[in-house]
């Protein structure tokens, strides 16, 4: 016969056993992060072509008609350096800011929430993947640029740093207006307006601007990245001041992203 003390303890034993395989060790940020920006990356994939061609192909267009309105000097600086972060503002302001706003009407965070992933490794994974691809994007726009005005293309490597910077700080903003916005529709009428503003701050010349405009352009985040770049553009930078403005970019673009996350937290428990 069965030994019932056997069968006693061994009774005793499986809860313990169950209970601690049923707690899995914590998601850590970084592993999560990276499988949700390698899996919106892939995804992404098929619509990449026509993203890089219509912000490309705006920026582009934008300096083509400020040619014969600025002939060169710092003017010419800024319309290059702001129509090179546009193409980092179309994509990661206004779409991602469409793309949380879709995800948010549709319940599709509800899978997001499903997983055992920090809140933060969603929003990072998910706007570093937008951000990506305005990378050739952006210096493509930025050659053709110094071209067309006969801008030096010596610091044209430092776009590797503005774009990351501003992208962080504009992805966070985007993110913020598709998940704290109620519909779809204003969310993307709230990307629409905050790429109508780093067109308008970013590219005109602030020499030509009123002085409220000005003022306000200072809180735009895009700004302090097309100020970084535009800076290069002389035969001896400062590069104290590049990077300070690359500094308050980068901090921007955590109390932006920081921002996020808790919209995110706030809308997926509705």
């Amino acid at each position: 016969m069965p030994d019932p003390s056997a069968d006693s303890s061994s009774a005793q034993g499986m809860p313990g056993s169950i209970s601690a395989a049923a707690l899995p060790p914590p998601a850590q940020l970084w592993p999560s992060l990276a499988a949700i920006y390698r899996a919106q990356l892939s995804r992404a994939r098929v619509a990449r072509i026509p993203l890089l061609f219509v912000a490309t192909f705006q920026s582009v267009g934008i300096m083509i008609l400020m040619r014969g309105v600025v002939d060169g000097g710092s003017e010419a600086q800024s319309v290059v350096a702001g129509s090179s972060v546009l193409v980092v503002a179309f994509v990661a302001l206004n779409l991602l800011a469409q793309h949380f706003g879709q995800l948010r009407a549709t319940r599709g965070l509800d899978y997001y929430a499903t997983l055992p992933v920090p809140p933060a490794a969603v929003v990072l994974g998910v706007a570093g993947a937008y951000a990506s691809f305005t990378v050739p994007g952006t210096i493509l726009t930025a050659a053709f640029g110094c071209a067309l005005f006969g801008l030096p293309l010596t610091n044209l490597w430092i776009l590797l740093v503005v774009i990351p910077m501003a992208g962080a700080a504009l992805s966070g903003l985007g993110a913020a207006f598709g998940l704290l916005a109620s519909r779809p529709e204003t969310a993307t009428l709230l990307g629409q307006l905050g790429m109508s503003a780093a067109l308008l701050a970013g590219v005109l010349p602030p020499d030509r601007m009123p002085e409220i405009v000005r003022l306000a352009r200072n809180l735009l985040p895009s700004t302090y990245g097309v100020e970084a770049y535009a800076r290069t553009f002389t035969g001896h930078p400062d590069w104290a001041l590049v990077a300070a403005d690359l500094v308050v970019c980068a901090g921007v673009g955590v109390f932006l992203l920081t921002v996020s996350t808790w919209a995110y937290r706030r809308a997926s428990i509705r």
